[in-house]
Formats: C-alpha cells, sequence, structure tokens
C-alpha cells in the first residue's frame, strides 16, 4: 500500500490502490478483513452465505459440536412476536420495578385510570427505564437507573396526551431523569426497599454543580444561574456507566427536543444546529417553564448534553455534570484504568454520522485516595478509524480545533469534525472487556447515507467500520489499544459481528457468518460485559418480523463469545419494547434486565396499561445467570 492516509480517500480511491481492477469486488475485501482480523476459532470469517471459510463451521450454524464447546450456561431460545419476555428453559424472570411503584409510602398507588398523579410523581419509579447499575452500599443492594423519555398519551390521560398546563409539565418532568433504590429479596423474590434511606429520584428539576472547562463559561450562564456554576436537572438519560470508586454515570442524550419557543420570529443562536435545537419542543415545556424557551433562556441548552456523575450512598448529595466529557447525544459511559492509573472513559454520540469518543484524566486513580478532579481534569479524544485496520485516537485540543477548552466542551461535534474524525453509524453503548484489553461499540444502524444529519455535520460516508450502503441492520466494531494500554492513542480494530439476514440476503446484507438463522437480530445497541468476559447484546429495531426482518421477532437480548464469535440468543421482550439496561446483583445469580416502551399490556396483563419494567432473571438451581 501506498504510504497515503486512507481516512481521507473515497471507497473507490482506496479500491484502485489495493488491488488490480480484475479483482475489484465492491469493497468486499476491506468488509472481509475486518470481519476477519483475528479470526474466529482458527479460522477465516467470512460474510455472505453465512459460511465460515476455512473454519469449523460453528459460526455458520448451531450445530451439537457447538453447543458442547459453549461458554453459555443456557440453551438458546427461538425468536418470539407475542406480549411478554421469555428466557431459556431452567430460567424464570418476575417484575422488580414497575413504572408508577411508590419508592416512599407516602406515594399513591399506580392508578390505571391516571397513572401517576402529579402529587406523587416524584416519589415513585419513573417511566422508559433504560440503562442501570447496581451498587452495594454496605450490605445493601442498590440500583440506579435511567428514565429516558415518557408517553404523554399515558402519562396525560386527561388532556389525551397534550401539556396544557404546569403541572402536566411537571408530571412530565418527574417521570424522567434517574431512580436510585434500594432492592432486596425475599422469599417471593426482588422488590424496591419503600421508604428506604437510599431511595432517590432525580428528575428534571434537581438542582447539580457545573464542574470542568465549561463551568463559568458565559455560554453557560442564565438569569438564574449568573455564574454558570449550578444548574438544574439531567435530561433525557439513555445509557449509564459506573466508576471504580463505586458512583454512577448517567448520561444526557436527546436533550435537544426539550427546547422550543414561545417566539416564532427567534433567530437560533449559532450552534443551536449542530445539535438540533429548534423552535418547537417535543414536549411543550416551552410553554409553561421559561427555563426550556430559548428565546428567553438562549444558554439553557448548553447546560445539557453531559455525563452526570450521582453518588448512589448518599441520597442527600449533589449530581456533578462533568463538562470535561463533552456534550453531545450520550449514549453511555465504559470506564476503565489503564495500567499507569488513569482513568479512560469511553463513550459514543448517538446520531448518524456523529462519532466515538475517549476521555483520559491527568491524574491517576488510587483506591480510597481523591476522585473529585479525576472527570474534571484531562484529555478529550475523538476516533478516526482508518481503512487498513488501524485507528488513531485525536486529541481535541485548542492547538487542533481552533477552540478554547470550554468551546470545546459546549461544542464537542464541530471541535470533532475539525480534526476529521470518523463519522459513524449511530455510536451508542461502548463496553469494555474486562478479561481482555479490547473494546467494543454497538453501530445500531443508520438510515440517512450521504445525508447530513445537522446544519454543519458530517456526511455519513461508507468508511471502514461503517460499509453498508443501506445500514438497516447495524454492527459491532471492536478496537485493540496499542501496548495493551487503554491510555494509548493508537489502536487496531475489527468488526466483532455484522447484524444482517442470510435467509433472504446472500451478499454483506446477510451478515458476518456468525449470523445464522437461528439468532437473526437487527440493531444492537445496548451492551454489556459479565464478570466472565461474555458480551451482552440488546436490541432496539424493527421487530416487525416481515420482509428483510423475517425471522427476527420481538426486541431480544443475546450473548456473545468474544474468543469465538458465537452469539446466541437468551432473551426475548414483549412486542413493541426496547430491551434496555443490564446489571447484576452482587452475587452474579440475578440478572436484571430493562423493558422499555412495551406495546402490549405488560407486566400486568390483558385490559392493563403498558409498563415499562425492571425484571430480575434467575436460574431454577440458583447458579449464576449466564
Amino acid at each position: 500500500m501506498k504510504d497515503v492516509d486512507t481516512y481521507d480517500l473515497s471507497w473507490d480511491e482506496w479500491d484502485e490502490l489495493q488491488r488490480p481492477a480484475a479483482e475489484k469486488t465492491d469493497f468486499d475485501d476491506v468488509v472481509e478483513a475486518a470481519i476477519s482480523r483475528r479470526g474466529f476459532l482458527s479460522g477465516v470469517v467470512a460474510f455472505g452465505s453465512g459460511a465460515a471459510v476455512m473454519g469449523t463451521g460453528l459460526l455458520s450454524g448451531t450445530s451439537a459440536e457447538a453447543q458442547t464447546a459453549s461458554r453459555f450456561g443456557f440453551t438458546p431460545i427461538p425468536i418470539a412476536t407475542d406480549g411478554t419476555v421469555h428466557v431459556p428453559e431452567g430460567y424464570t424472570w418476575q417484575p422488580v420495578a414497575k413504572w408508577g411503584q411508590p419508592l416512599f409510602s407516602d406515594a399513591e398507588e399506580f392508578s390505571q385510570e391516571i397513572g401517576v398523579s402529579v402529587a406523587s410523581s416524584d416519589r415513585v419509579f419513573g417511566e422508559n427505564t433504560d440503562g442501570m447499575e447496581a451498587f452495594m452500599v454496605g450490605n445493601r443492594q442498590v440500583i440506579a437507573v435511567n428514565h429516558e423519555y415518557v408517553n404523554t398519551k399515558v402519562n396525560l390521560p386527561h388532556t389525551g396526551g397534550e401539556t396544557t398546563s404546569a403541572d402536566d409539565v411537571l408530571i412530565l418532568q418527574n417521570m424522567q431523569g434517574v431512580t436510585v433504590m434500594e432492592v432486596a429479596e425475599g422469599p417471593d423474590g426482588w422488590d424496591i426497599v419503600v421508604d428506604s434511606d437510599l431511595n432517590r429520584r432525580i428528575t428534571h428539576n434537581t438542582p447539580m454543580t457545573i464542574a470542568g472547562p465549561a463551568a463559568g463559561h458565559d455560554l453557560m450562564k442564565t438569569s438564574a444561574d449568573p455564574e454558570g456554576v449550578l444548574t438544574l436537572g439531567t435530561i433525557n438519560n439513555c445509557g449509564a456507566g459506573k466508576t471504580p470508586w463505586g458512583t454512577y454515570l448517567t448520561c444526557e442524550e436527546n436533550f435537544n427536543g426539550y427546547f422550543g419557543s414561545s417566539d416564532p420570529d427567534f433567530a437560533l443562536p449559532e450552534g443551536y444546529g449542530r445539535y438540533g435545537i429548534g423552535l418547537e419542543g417535543r414536549y411543550g415545556y416551552e410553554k409553561f417553564d421559561p427555563r426550556f424557551d430559548v428565546s428567553q433562556n438562549p444558554n439553557e441548552p448548553h447546560r445539557l448534553g453531559y455525563i452526570v456523575e450521582i453518588d448512589p450512598s448518599d441520597a442527600s448529595s449533589t449530581p456533578i455534570k462533568h463538562t470535561a466529557l463533552g456534550r453531545f447525544k450520550h449514549e453511555n459511559a465504559a470506564t476503565v484504568i489503564a495500567p499507569d492509573g488513569r482513568v479512560v472513559v469511553y463513550m459514543g454520540d448517538d446520531e448518524r454520522g456523529e462519532f466515538m469518543y475517549k476521555y483520559v484524566s491527568n491524574g491517576v486513580y488510587t483506591p480510597g485516595g481523591p476522585t473529585s478532579a479525576l472527570l474534571d481534569d484531562g484529555q478529550l479524544y475523538v476516533a478516526k478509524f482508518n481503512n487498513d485496520l488501524t485507528g488513531q485516537w485525536v486529541a481535541l485540543t485548542p492547538e487542533a480545533t481552533g477552540m478554547d477548552e470550554a468551546e470545546i466542551a459546549i461544542f464537542t461535534r464541530t471541535a470533532a469534525s475539525a480534526v476529521g474524525a470518523t463519522t459513524m453509524d449511530r455510536p451508542e453503548w461502548v463496553a469494555v472487556n474486562p478479561v481482555a484489553v479490547e473494546g467494543y461499540c454497538c453501530l445500531t444502524n443508520n438510515r440517512n447515507r450521504g445525508v447530513k444529519p445537522n446544519a454543519g455535520g458530517d456526511d455519513t460516508s461508507i468508511n471502514g467500520p461503517n460499509p453498508r450502503a443501506e445500514n438497516n441492520y447495524g454492527q459491532i466494531v471492536r478496537w485493540y489499544p496499542s501496548n495493551d494500554d487503554h491510555g494509548t492513542d493508537t489502536f487496531t480494530w475489527d468488526l466483532y459481528v455484522m447484524a444482517g439476514n442470510p435467509t433472504v440476503h446472500d451478499d454483506k446484507y446477510g451478515g458476518s457468518s456468525n449470523i445464522n438463522e437461528g439468532n437473526l437480530f437487527n440493531s444492537p445497541d445496548g451492551m454489556m460485559f459479565d464478570s466472565t468476559g461474555l458480551l451482552w447484546i440488546q436490541t432496539d429495531g424493527n421487530d416487525s418480523n416481515e420482509d428483510g426482518f423475517a425471522g427476527m421477532g420481538n426486541n431480544q437480548m443475546l450473548a456473545g463469545d468474544p474468543s469465538t464469535g458465537q452469539i446466541e440468543r437468551f432473551l426475548t421482550g414483549p412486542k413493541g419494547s426496547e430491551v434496555t439496561g443490564l446489571t447484576w446483583s452482587a452475587d452474579r445469580r440475578t440478572m436484571f434486565v430493562g423493558i422499555q416502551h412495551p406495546a402490549a399490556p405488560f407486566p400486568d396483563g390483558e385490559g392493563m396499561l403498558p409498563r415499562s419494567t425492571i425484571i430480575a432473571v434467575k436460574r431454577d438451581d440458583g447458579a449464576m445467570v449466564g
């Protein structure tokens, strides 16, 4: 290969450099190399027909030999298209926490007619669960869980889903954010410990501290906070993370949709376009809460789009927004300690044509030592994937971007574009393998290939880790830090899996060879490793079970073996739901899984309102789950 920067080449130009014209086959060699860099079971994984080339054949189907060699402690299950949860034989599930379930005894019980009252809306479990983490506080088990958004029709039945008053806004604001709750297992299973002093609701109105390079900047100042260091609320909390020192990281994603303008002629400030902030909000907050009216408070959107740290051991503690981790549509935060003790946080920006990021602290983590500066003083990087399967983490510095540190923190997307980062197919959850030095990111899908998603955004062109022109299925990219050090700025990469449908397609849209008729899925979204190094993949995609999605059924959770590439289905969710959020009890004998926005009357049965729910999954023999 010529000594060139392959990132700057088009696929046609790159292909011309690689091989003679007679050998060109629509750049399939790049894709094949990406999904076979290390191979599985000493074989080379190909895409297309679902067969493994030079391999054992394990990945082209689920053979008896595959089950014998499998690390999975379950028999894979088929797809489902009904309105409930299914788990393997020998496992059972039960609800733990449902939308509207009281956290405190003074809260009203959930009503099938009105949902949740305004008086109880900050005293009950919120709606539409997403990322979560479990913690031990002394000998007590605590779960912190996000509530991403609300369904207005079920939260505001008296108005048909329309926001008509300040009380309506308050209900919606309180149903979102974060729940911190103590849970305990009794004779009848797991349940919320009502009235625990650790129980807490964090909503759109909870006071928070702004920390890091953007704190105090003019763009962060408002009439309510002229110093630019205090704010209210965390919004559209999607994925999550956990620090080594035992705090919860909640991630603000689609914050832009909460803002609007009472003045239809208001000229939107510079920087709004790249983040999709317009004149009309999704929920009508701006009609009754001036904080969300950009014509009155144009800096308020600059105070959202961050990662927020919460201490689950102290319900009186003030959450902290860490601006050094950048402002974008944060999906989750995967934290790992580099060999020299520095803290590394991997993050995805969940929008088509946006980027993957990494933060590396300047200070080092010492167990029991100070942690207050570790997420505020460090370097933010953005990923650049080369077509030769190498990559760099490019530092977002004032010299490289032409922006000062506060501007980089506030307009991170603009800074990343300035250094030529690689556009991605919706980088969602990131996961770091606890038993190998490698990271994974779900690239959910991309229906906007060739379209700039936001004003000033980057063209979502085909590139190495995003190789399909019409990406309705998604893929998972994997990278290997140089020198087995997450703190380094170079890496190599491959594709762990390309989702697809080999029963419909015989090309790259059939997926990589570890996709077969027995494990079909689309739109990988949530993703977590367990302590043994198994990768659990959750989906949020097309559940029509028709045409190109035939054989995929409802959204689901699968287990993947990073060493062999084997992927098997463990759980299916109710029709219409997203399976999202995963954590374990301290003894790993219970798996907690989130079921978001079911369309069926789940989990209470026929005639009842659908309720987002955290369920507990256990093995009947009491062994560890998985």
